[in-house]
């Protein structure tokens, strides 16, 4: 039986809560896991877009694989849409078929936000957000539940989707400001979550205040870029996977080395490296999105599913006469 989860079905099934735990053990249980990552990407023609594919998705303790196919739209709301097929690890069965927009932009902002909450200055209360879409508000819906967010600072090119972020998170208790650049945005906070589509540099060097810190995402396929070269040398540069960053992230992309990067989150999850090294060190994580965590969030949702009776049920029904060719 394989169950249909779309976003409806999803919001039911899981919070924040249940999946910043399951992301933060997944960042150090994927350093174990010897099959790489892999990404691969092709542009559609006589369009805007892109697709995707990410695979497989793998941990030691969950019993399936994910294999994600995703097609890019900026112009679109939402700018993804594709599906997560969740398998059965030891017979390939198909368990689940689930809806990509929502599971990317939950993996993506959850690990966004334990990373920000790891790399950020102790005391800082406002967060500066570069690029109001889906994934800058999941990063907030998570760090609001690791630490003490008082105040936002949002600059978006779309002025109108800043103002209505802003609304959202007043009425959510916190004190909202709309500013009409990114680097006045980095000039105010100490933390700051960039999530755009730019091919350009939004921020450099000298428009990040010392011992900020700055989360990435929009660089996540080649030619991406948000950070400038000599702020991602300067800085404590983190990333989700070392050979991804150099074929797919900010590093390759801005002409830099795998030296540019200080390690991987893991290491900083499980202790073994320092987030910093002094109070006035700016850091930067830069993930590329890594097949695991939309494992770790499917599998979670399936076993939710699975308990509460959420979810379409299907079965595939397929006998083959030729001998069974692929």
């Amino acid at each position: 039986m394989t169950v249909l989860l779309g976003a409806t079905e999803l919001q039911r099934v899981v919070t924040p809560q249940d999946l910043l735990p399951a992301l933060r053990q997944g960042f150090v249980a994927a350093l174990g896991v010897r099959t790489a990552p892999q990404r691969v990407r092709q542009n559609l023609p006589a369009s805007a877009g892109s697709i995707a594919v990410l695979l497989p998705g793998l941990l030691p303790d969950i019993p399936a694989y994910t294999v994600k196919v995703n097609a890019k739209f900026p112009g679109s709301d939402p700018a993804i849409s594709g599906i997560v097929c969740l398998h059965d690890l030891e017979t390939g069965e198909l368990l689940a078929l689930l809806d990509s927009a929502f599971v990317t932009a939950w993996r993506t902002g959850l690990s966004a936000a334990l990373a920000t909450d790891l790399l950020s200055p102790a005391g800082a209360r406002t967060v500066g957000i570069i690029g109001a879409g889906a994934q800058a508000d999941m990063t907030l819906r998570g760090l609001t539940r690791l630490r003490t967010i008082e105040r936002l600072v949002i600059h978006d090119a779309d002025g109108g989707r800043a103002h209505r972020m802003a609304e959202v998170w007043q009425r959510a208790g916190l004190a909202c400001q709309v500013v009409g650049s990114a680097p006045e945005v980095a000039r105010t906070c100490d933390s700051v979550v960039t999530a755009t589509w730019s091919r350009r540099p939004l921020l450099g060097l000298p428009d990040v205040r010392p011992g900020a810190h700055i989360t990435s995402l929009g660089a996540d396929e080649p030619g991406k870029l948000e950070l400038d070269a000599g702020l991602l040398r300067h800085a404590r540069v983190i990333v989700d996977d070392l050979d991804l960053a150099m074929t797919s992230g900010a590093l390759g992309s801005a002409g830099l080395g795998r030296e540019d990067a200080a390690a991987v989150l893991g290491r900083v999850v499980d202790g073994t490296v320092p987030a910093r090294t002094d109070d006035g060190q700016v850091t930067v994580y830069t993930p590329v999105g890594l097949p695991w965590q939309d494992l770790a969030l499917s599998w979670a949702a399936y076993e939710a599913a699975l308990r509460d009776g959420i979810g379409v049920g299907f079965r595939f029904h397929s006998r083959p006469q030729d001998g069974g060719h692929a």
